[in-house]
């Protein structure tokens, strides 16, 4: 028999199984339908109830940070809250069957508990209005009146001021204790603003009488009668915030808990409808699953007959081919396949391969010889991979290191500078300390001359400095930025500011003029090490190439917004430019047409890689012959690459750039 036609009968039987088993679950699931509606109505209600015991809750810590931090942002979330809980009451609770019954007692304990804000709202009106008029007004009148005794006083040396300084000082620390008494309640804290309150009143009949002038006297008056208002303000606004807890305490808080309690109650009783519901379901379940189990018993011990009978006719002739194939895979091609005669599906198989066999072995010798040409091959790429990508590095480190000198040259000079002006300030001030200790007396033109010689010391030495802290500051984000191949947002105009600054060492030796033309708050998200890297290169090639022998010229760096997505950079130069043939190649790596002279021919090679694949931009060469050079870059505000550069690297593969547009 065929194959398919005993996979046939084995699922015939499978089909009978299910039909039977199909119909003693339909007859069960009409009685389980029953038990689970009352289970899942049960657990909609408890999550109506839960919903409500939320709400609740969040609107009573909601209450309670509106009293220590009053704003309409958390009166508007309250009100909210407060919509929504009655919404859920009168909307969702009143329409379920088995909370109707009780939605009357819930909202008679939720109205309590929101009328109770509205009380409590009132209450912390009038604490803020009395904080504000009698404790805040009465001690910015005293802190006035502190500066006028003080105004009034000639010296440091007048009697009355160390008792003004203690009297402040309660002042300072009651003024602290009051604003943290208002915003926490802390018990010590009103004790410390009373207490201090009561230091100020005993020090002003103290320095009534040490004071010395009419306006001293008239001030320590006013003083006595604000501090009695302070002392007055700050008894009523304790007496307002105990009112305050205890509205807090007896409506907002106890009627939160009966809600909940309330809640709790119509929780127990669910509870215990869920599980009657449940045990009828489990009851059903168990029945249904003795009767499918026992039909099941029966129709597998059948099937599972029949299926040994047509597996081992299945399973031997296939175990043969299985021997066969193990046999190829290992590479023994001598051993022969079994079955080849026979005429069902399991011959087709073994004579198919057997085939396979015949041209696995025309097959090996071949692969033999392709994997030596391959491993020869692959040796080779990896070498020429490892030597460019360390070509490469040199090329950054290189480039990296003349900046460094180059600042360090530009700094010498401002902190040489600084250093002098110090030295000569140091010994006009020795010559200046011997006149005034000579003891002949000091003339007026000797000390406006020590003045205007300190000034003009001073304005050299800031001048410098900033100079030099500029110069490293630039140097530092220019620094940081290539060493960090982070991704953040940065300013275009403010980046090459930084850049251009690093680079000021080699214009001056090269006898380049710059002129940059890059508006300010043109914002870019991405990586300005790399563009840093890219300018830095450009203008090392210029200065090399375009500028070589001496030459003096001109470089334009401008940026523009190109649409709302993109920025246009233009590097331009009025040097040697470039022949049709060097602009075809200018962008391949190693590339140069200074070899002799040490060029590595990897400079615009890092830049169009770090053009395309980090900042996803692209990149344009226009150039003539003695009409100078144009690179084109335009780039996204937000970077698409990503660390093409950093994964390519770590490989050993470099990314190699397609061919730019250019103009012959």
């Amino acid at each position: 028999m065929p194959i398919r036609w005993r996979i046939l009968s084995i699922a015939a039987l499978n089909s009978a199984v299910v039909v039977v088993l199909v119909a003693m679950i339909w007859n069960g699931v009409q009685v389980l339908g029953t038990a689970w509606d009352d289970v899942r109505q049960v657990r909609e209600s408890d999550k109506i109830l839960a919903l409500l015991e939320s709400e609740t809750g969040h609107l009573q810590n909601l209450i309670h940070r509106y009293i220590t931090q009053p704003s309409p942002e958390l009166f508007a979330e309250i009100s909210h809250l407060r919509e929504t809980v009655l919404g859920t009451l009168t909307t969702r609770a009143s329409t379920d069957p088995v909370l109707s019954g009780s939605v009357q007692q819930l909202e008679r304990v939720t109205e309590r508990f929101l009328n109770g804000f509205g009380e409590l709202r009132d209450v912390q009106a009038t604490i803020s209005k009395t904080y504000e008029d009698e404790v805040l007004t009465p001690a910015r009148d005293m802190a006035g009146l502190y500066s006028i005794i003080e105004g009034a006083t000639g010296h440091r040396d007048a009697l009355i001021w160390p008792s003004l300084g203690k009297s402040r000082e309660a002042f300072t620390a009651m003024l602290v204790a009051a604003n943290a008494y208002y915003l926490s309640l802390a018990t010590a804290s009103a004790e410390e603003a009373r207490r201090n309150t009561g230091t100020i009143e005993q020090t002003i009949p103290v320095m009534a009488d040490l004071a010395d002038n009419d306006l001293q006297r008239m001030a320590l008056q006013r003083l006595n009668a604000r501090a009695a208002a302070l002392r007055n303000g700050l008894t009523r606004l304790s007496e307002q915030l105990a009112a305050r807890t205890e509205l807090l305490r007896d409506v907002i808080d106890a009627s939160q808990a009966e809600a909940s309690g309330t809640v709790d109650e119509l929780s127990i009783k669910m509870r215990q409808r869920e599980q009657k519901a449940q045990e009828t379901f489990d009851r059903t379940l168990a029945d249904i699953s003795r009767k499918v189990l026992s039909i099941a018993v029966i129709f597998l011990g059948i099937i599972i007959t029949a299926g040994v009978v047509i597996a081992l006719s299945i399973r031997l002739p296939l175990q043969q081919i299985m021997t066969a194939m193990q046999a190829i895979t290992s590479g023994d091609y001598n051993k022969r396949v079994q079955g080849t005669t026979a005429q069902d599906e399991v011959g087709a198989m073994a004579r198919a391969v057997e085939v396979f066999r015949e041209n696995a072995i025309a097959k090996r010798k071949t692969e033999d010889e392709l994997r030596a040409s391959k491993e020869k091959a692959e040796n080779a790429l990896h070498e020429l991979n490892a030597a460019q990508q360390n070509l490469i590095d040199a090329e950054r480190l290189a480039a990296l290191g003349g900046l460094v000198a180059g600042v360090a040259h530009e700094v010498n000079n401002p902190i040489g500078i600084s250093l002098t002006v110090a030295s000569s300030f140091a010994r006009r001030t020795e010559i200046f300390e011997a006149e005034v200790n000579s003891g002949t007396g000091l003339r007026r033109s000797q000390l406006e001359e020590f003045v205007r010689t300190s000034r003009d010391a001073a304005q050299q030495l800031v001048s410098n400095l900033h100079r030099a802290g500029e110069l490293i500051q630039s140097f530092k984000q220019v620094a940081v930025d290539r060493s960090h191949a982070e991704r953040r947002q940065f300013s275009l105009s403010e980046a090459t500011d930084q850049i251009i600054a690093s680079l000021r060492p080699a214009l001056k030796k090269a006898s380049i003029a710059l002129s940059v033309e890059v508006p300010e708050g043109l914002m870019i998200d991405g990586y300005p090490g790399s563009y840093g890297q890219i300018l830095t290169n450009l203008f090392l090639n210029a200065a090399n190439h375009a500028f070589g022998d001496g030459r003096s010229g001109t470089i334009s760096i401008s940026g523009r917004p190109r649409g709302n997505d993109d920025v246009e950079i233009i590097f331009a130069d009025d040097g040697a430019g470039m022949s049709p043939d060097v602009q075809r190649q200018a962008f391949d790596p190693f590339f140069t047409t200074r070899r002799n002279e040490g060029g590595t021919g990897l400079g615009l090679h890092i830049v169009y890689n770090l053009v395309t694949q980090q900042l996803g931009g692209r990149m344009m060469l226009d150039s003539r012959l003695g009409q100078g050079t144009t690179f084109r870059i335009i780039i996204p505000r937000v970077a698409k690459g990503g660390s093409a550069i950093e994964d390519s690297a770590s490989d050993g593969t470099a990314q190699w750039p397609n061919r730019t547009m250019s103009s012959t």
